[in-house]
């Protein structure tokens, strides 16, 4: 891990000032705290790309530009004991999630298993908030999204499907979930997005362009992104030789999960211009699975079974170099324990963010930097 050299904000300050906007910009406020808690725990967790370096430009801004309505008219579109379907009314899609997995969870308590799908939706945050809805009830949560275009399949240069997160998270006898929570593209948007803002050149490998050659200037690529002369490469790379055709097939997995179940837009059609060229929501969709291990063998069989299989894997025999093996979940576990009472390491770039939309907003907050 290396030294960290941003300082430390205190996460009430933080949360408390996203709340402050987001009710600005016409966010209700039990919704605007649940949109804070989203972005805090990504920064919990150490995914910094989908935290507080995306309140500005994915939230904010889009409500500002018409893109995202603040409130999220939640509307269920047909029901079962044991399946939903929910429109999102272009609203907060970390709401319509939140909404949504309350009731999943409730059914699969009654029933053992439940499935959601939420249409017409925008960016939910982190996919592994919402399945560890699920695991902190000791059950098993799944979820994926599709999104804006960004992902070229295997032989091909052109970003048709998004980065399309495919997330579980299981309870264990441990003090943390197993959570396996990352994009089907070998690196998602969000993730150039922090690099571009740190002055930072993207790994060679992780985005192709028109020419098929690998392409490095994060501001470039971002630019390359919207324009379409530049993909995003599927986890396994370019080609088959490493198995990209793995990671393209499931992002056409979840590309068919979150849309056809609710009959909701795909690939191209999830775009914030219509055919005029005038900024419109993105229309996305997700879905979610939620799993009680009670109705099979029992939660707490379960919950052993699971953490005896991660223990195993994690003492198991190390490759040169390196002391210590993961499972998934357990560094973002680690860096909590190093967050949680220092705060939230802030950038100038997201300073400079925080102060545009107090200043805009005009909202009474001091930061600590000032």
């Amino acid at each position: 891990m290396e030294k960290e050299t941003r300082p430390y904000i205190p996460w009430h300050i933080v949360g408390d000032f996203m709340v402050k906007a987001f009710m600005a910009a016409g966010v209700p406020e039990e919704d605007a705290l649940i949109c804070s808690d989203v972005l805090l725990e990504s920064d919990r967790r150490g995914i910094e790309s989908h935290g507080t370096n995306r309140f500005k430009p994915i939230y904010m801004d889009r409500i500002r530009a018409g893109e995202l309505k603040p409130v999220t008219d939640y509307k269920i579109i047909k029901e079962t004991p044991t399946t939903m379907v929910a429109d999102a009314g272009d609203g907060m899609g970390m709401v319509a999630s939140y909404k949504m997995m309350k009731s999943l969870i409730e059914k699969a308590g009654k029933y053992g298993i439940s499935m959601g799908v939420v249409t017409n939706s925008s960016h939910y945050g982190i996919a592994g908030y919402w399945a560890t809805m699920a695991s902190d009830e000791g059950m098993l949560g799944i979820t994926g999204t599709n999104a804006r275009s960004s992902t070229a399949p295997t032989f091909g240069v052109e970003n048709m499907m998004g980065t399309n997160p495919l997330t579980f998270a299981f309870p264990t006898d441990e003090e943390f979930p197993f959570c396996l929570d990352c994009a089907t593209s070998i690196v998602q948007r969000g993730r150039i997005e922090y690099y571009a803002r740190e002055g930072k050149e993207t790994h060679p490998g992780m985005v192709i362009g028109e020419d098929g050659s690998a392409l490095t200037d994060s501001a470039y690529i971002l630019d390359a992104l919207v324009k379409g002369t530049a993909a995003l490469v599927p986890i396994g790379g370019i080609g088959e030789e490493m198995g990209g055709y793995k990671g393209y097939g499931y992002a056409a997995a979840v590309e068919i999960l979150s849309a056809a179940l609710a009959g909701g837009l795909f690939m191209k059609d999830l775009t914030n211009k219509d055919e005029n060229g005038d900024m419109r929501p993105y229309h996305l969709g997700h879905f979610f699975i939620v799993i009680d291990p009670e109705f099979f063998m029992g939660r707490e069989t379960f919950r052993k079974t699971t953490g005896n299989i991660l223990r195993e894997l994690r003492a198991s025999k190390k490759a040169p170099g390196h002391d210590r093996i993961y499972t998934a979940g357990e560094k973002e576990w680690d860096m909590w324990q190093e967050r949680k009472d220092k705060g939230i390491p802030m950038g100038d770039a997201v300073k400079k963010d925080f102060m545009e939309i107090r200043d805009l907003y005009g909202i009474d907050t001091v930061f600590p930097w000032e």
